[in-house]
């Protein structure tokens, strides 16, 4: 996204921002007796590096740092810049843990080009390990606008994911990857709404890396139990998504041998053992989320062609159930939490007892779905698995 000027090799702080960038309007004479608009530092993260400290812009002023319109300045007070500092050090310490090989999910922090902070989080954060809002643009590399997340490794993570955008993004300017007619129309199990092939090759390649970014993490024991589970479906989740990009016929020669080494590594992975409860609520986290994905999604008979035919009232859902699958729930009292707690029997009649309430609410039936299929793994349930959009409540019975 076009915000900063590229960070400075040394600690030094870049020149202040308020003023206004190349090409935006000159800022107007102030009034007579009116005080003239102060010049103010840009905010940095300092970064030491072997060569000498870095200073990454903690752009909070430049009013072209959004992705959309121009914003003006929402300048950070002192205490919410120390904590951007404090937990960006310590996730810096999270990345450094993974040592100075180059893989997916590696990252030297220098790289980074600016941070912009989204929000005003004051002291009080998401709670852990929830990042409210992140994101980047490839017209500005190594740039990204950030909540300030509820934990470094929160942040870690981020950062990690946002810069893998950043170097497809480069790619994609460089080379032609796919012949994409931006049709919204598959599935991405991290998000709520049909994506194009273009944000599929994204979401591929972002979460490739995030899937080696954890995958990282399970040597160290403070991060191991979470590690496990987030290793285990992002690495399920990636996987389905290249063979959807593969199968596509859409890809150019190029973006072919992208996406078949993102499967040769992503295949490496899923050999890796992981703990067999951790597993288990992955795989039983990826269905839920397909499966709600569709009945939310999904019309309930298909083209004649085959292809996916769209709900017209289908509309945006938050996905709470990925991190809350993340760890064993140590007394379940919801129908998630006793699925997560590996009783899917208990899941199933509070399952049941919600739909009772509201036979067309999709979280619930997503769920009644699911934990049927884990209690009897067989033809019976496979088939509402796959097309739960056909046990829909239709309008009128």
């Amino acid at each position: 996204m076009p915000v900063s000027a590229p960070a400075p090799a040394s600690g030094a702080a870049p020149s202040s921002v308020v003023a206004p960038t190349a090409g935006a309007a000159p800022a107007p004479a102030p009034a007579p007796g009116e005080a003239p608009t102060p010049w103010l530092p840009l905010r940095t993260l300092t970064h030491a590096t072997a060569a000498g400290p870095v200073a990454i812009p903690l752009d909070d002023l430049d009013p072209y740092r959004d992705l959309d319109d121009p914003v003006p300045p929402a300048r950070l007070d002192d205490d919410e810049a120390a904590e951007w500092q404090r937990i960006f050090d310590d996730a810096v310490a999270i990345l450094a843990g993974a040592g100075d090989g180059q893989g997916p999910g590696r990252l030297d922090p220098a790289l980074i080009r600016a941070i912009v902070p989204c929000g005003r989080t004051a002291l009080t954060p998401p709670a852990p390990p929830a990042v409210a809002v992140s994101a980047s643009s490839g017209d500005s590399f190594g740039a990204m606008l950030i909540s300030r997340p509820g934990s470094p490794l929160a942040l870690a993570e981020t950062l990690v994911h946002e810069f893998q955008h950043s170097k497809l993004a480069a790619l994609l300017h460089l080379f032609s990857l796919l012949d994409d007619d931006r049709e919204e129309r598959f599935y991405a199990p991290w998000r709520a709404d049909p994506r194009h092939l273009t944000g599929l090759l994204h979401g591929a390649y972002a979460f490739t890396g995030v899937t080696g970014f954890w995958r990282d993490r399970l040597a160290e024991p403070e991060h191991a139990e979470a590690a496990a589970y987030h290793f285990a479906l992002r690495r399920l989740q990636s996987r389905l998504v290249v063979r959807t990009l593969l199968t596509s016929a859409r890809l150019t020669a190029p973006g072919r041998r992208l996406v078949e080494g993102l499967a040769r590594t992503l295949d490496r992975w899923l050999r890796v053992p992981v703990d067999p409860a951790a597993l288990s609520r992955a795989r039983t986290a990826a269905s839920l989320h397909r499966t709600q994905w569709r009945l939310r999604n999904v019309a309930a008979q298909a083209g004649p062609d085959g292809i996916l035919r769209f709900r017209p009232d289908r509309g945006f859902w938050p996905d709470s159930r990925t991190h809350a699958f993340a760890t064993r729930p140590a007394a379940p009292r919801t129908p998630d939490e006793h699925l997560a707690a590996g009783d899917p029997a208990t899941a199933l009649d509070g399952y049941a007892e919600d739909l009772a309430r509201d036979p067309a609410d999709p979280r619930a039936l997503s769920g009644w779905i699911v934990a049927r299929a884990t209690l009897d793994p067989g033809h019976a349930t496979r088939r509402p698995l796959a097309r739960p959009e056909l046990l829909q409540p239709r309008p009128g019975g």
